[in-house]
């Protein structure tokens, strides 16, 4: 595949592919390499369908949740984790449900735009810096 240097000039712009790839297996919890990906559905296709409406359905739920270790002076056992919602996701209607939804999907769009067949429809990755960094400014307000 030319993206790994295999048929031509080797360029950033299959840097940016992986990394596209690598957000979309983060946050909907799949690998390219998984049985569900056969008959020419890839990843990306997977991702793509789902946009925008139905993005909440391909999200890994792992990312909805916070891991919380029991404290000391708890009466559970010191390694027991339990899972918290990270905010009442399930509560679209909330205003921080509808946040955490929304810089979900600017992320997996994001991984869309890096992970596109044609590198020169390919986000650059200072576009992708900066678009990050807005992402985690706006999440860390809804907290």
């Amino acid at each position: 595949m030319a993206e790994y240097g295999m048929g031509g000039q080797v360029s950033t712009l299959g840097d940016v592919y992986s990394f596209g790839i690598l957000l979309l297996e983060m946050f909907a919890g799949k690998r390219p390499t998984d049985d569900m990906f056969k008959d020419g559905l890839s990843i990306h296709q997977f991702a793509a369908m789902a946009m925008p409406d139905n993005a909440g359905e391909i999200l890994d739920a792992a990312l909805l949740f916070e891991r919380e270790e029991a404290d000391d002076n708890d009466d559970r056992c010191r390694n027991d984790v339990h899972e918290k919602p990270i905010i009442k996701y399930v509560d679209r209607s909330s205003v921080q449900g509808r946040s955490l939804e929304e810089c979900l999907v600017i992320v997996v769009r994001i991984g869309l735009s890096c992970s596109a067949i044609s590198p020169g429809d390919r986000m650059l990755m200072d576009v992708v810096v900066n678009k990050m960094k807005a992402i985690r400014d706006s999440y860390l307000k809804i907290q």
